[in-house]
């Protein structure tokens, strides 16, 4: 039925190109594309002859507009799944106008060099204009609606699990269990030990960046700032057991903000120990978060970067990785002028990913969300021109695919509440 071009060949990619050959019927054939064509082969070579999906690989520098339009004429795609670095978000949204392709990612717009004069100045506009802090936010790609509009192409932005699914729960439950939520809490939780010392489940430079990051929610119509890591909670998660979660920024808050009327509060939360969370300060104190450039031995490094290449793959997780993930959201609101609340989530078993996959589940998370986002598209189920996030369509098709596909999810309807 359809050919995508798939950009990135990470650990997220990885799911998300099992997951469409697993899913023939919709993906007849799809191409890879990273900077590193040979991670592009050894994907295709452990699922050929295993999927009717045909698969061809090619080399892209996702930096490069003129590379990534080149590609796309080449390809001759139905669709862009961009599971490359948020950085490129703008560069493939650029080829895709160009090339009149739909588009789609799990993971919104950054700059990469946040001291950059230029975009500091960006920066520094929106914050007072919006006051709201954060470094990434989805305004750089809300920037790019009316040029989809015109172009008639639909751009599908952030269909990862949080975010994506989490919205996703969200406007299900707006159409299914309240008139109206006043509160939404939305629970990353991972259980789950790999036996390092300290390494970082997704790409460390954008989990670094986003932990240490001021934390942010929104209530009673505004923005909240906090310093990051300053709120603390506790809670006891299904099949997981009690950890420590932090409040942190987080893009979908920004959206839902607009999306879902009558919001009067949401917040987000992820679950750290005290390992990572001592690591990670000392890490920052010595400067090795840093997004500017310093010189070392006569050549110009990235210091976060530079810790990048020394921390593990999160893709060589896997086979190490044991215990479980439990990523939800906690709504309160009201249904026939009774007060509700209700708690949707998933939970995820590393080993069991890994064993389907190969791969441990925050990338199976992510993965599988990003093949279900794109099959709304390629199957037209979700299909209006202009740039959207997931609560704008409707639910109920990606809500049965999780069901299928691998993330099943469940409803309690007395949760404990988050204080």
């Amino acid at each position: 039925m359809s050919k995508v071009l798939i950009i990135g060949c990470g650990g997220v990619a990885g799911v998300a190109i099992h997951k469409c050959c697993q899913n023939s019927d919709v993906f007849e054939e799809i191409c890879i594309a990273s900077r590193t064509v040979s991670k592009c082969e050894a994907v295709k070579a452990q699922l050929e002859g295993k999927t009717r999906t045909k698969i061809t690989t090619e080399q892209v520098d996702a930096d490069d507009v003129n590379q990534v339009i080149a590609l796309i004429r080449k390809v001759q795609p139905d669709l862009v799944m961009n599971i490359a670095l948020p950085y490129q978000d703008l560069t493939i949204m650029d080829a895709c106008l160009e090339c009149g392709v739909n588009y789609m990612d799990t993971a919104n717009y950054e700059p990469e060099d946040i001291d950059d004069p230029e975009w500091r100045a960006v920066y520094e506009k929106r914050c007072k204009e919006e006051g709201f802090s954060a470094y990434f936010d989805y305004s750089w790609q809300w920037a790019y609606k009316e040029k989809f509009e015109k172009a008639g192409l639909t751009a599908l932005l952030g269909s990862g699990f949080d975010p994506g699914v989490t919205q996703a729960y969200c406007a299900w439950a707006q159409k299914h269990l309240f008139d109206e939520i006043h509160t939404i809490d939305i629970l990353d939780c991972n259980g789950g030990d790999h036996g390092y010392p300290f390494a970082t489940n997704f790409n460390p430079e954008i989990n670094l960046r986003e932990v240490s990051a001021p934390g942010s929610y929104w209530e009673d119509g505004h923005w909240v700032e906090i310093p990051a890591m300053s709120i603390k909670r506790e809670y006891n998660f299904d099949q997981v057991g009690m950890k420590d979660m932090y409040l942190l920024h987080h893009e979908e808050i920004e959206s839902l903000a607009k999306n879902i009327p009558g919001v009067k509060r949401i917040r987000f939360f992820m679950t750290f120990g005290q390992s990572y969370l001592t690591h990670m300060k000392c890490l920052e104190n010595v400067g090795m978060l840093s997004t500017t450039p310093i010189e070392f031995e006569g050549h110009q490094i990235v210091p976060i970067q530079f810790l990048k290449a020394l921390l593990p793959d999160p893709a060589s997780l896997g086979p190490r990785t044991v215990g479980k993930t439990n990523i939800g959201c906690i709504f309160t609101g009201v249904k026939d002028g009774v007060e509700k609340k209700a708690y949707i989530y998933n939970v995820c078993d590393h080993q069991e990913c890994y064993k389907e996959v190969g791969s441990q589940a925050i990338s199976y998370t992510t993965g599988v969300p990003a093949m279900i986002g794109a099959m709304m598209l390629l199957t037209g189920k979700w299909n209006k021109p202009g740039v959207y996030t997931v609560e704008e369509f409707d639910p109920d098709p990606y809500m049965d695919a999780l069901n299928q596909w691998g993330l099943p999810w469940q409803v309690d309807d007395n949760p404990v509440l988050v204080d």
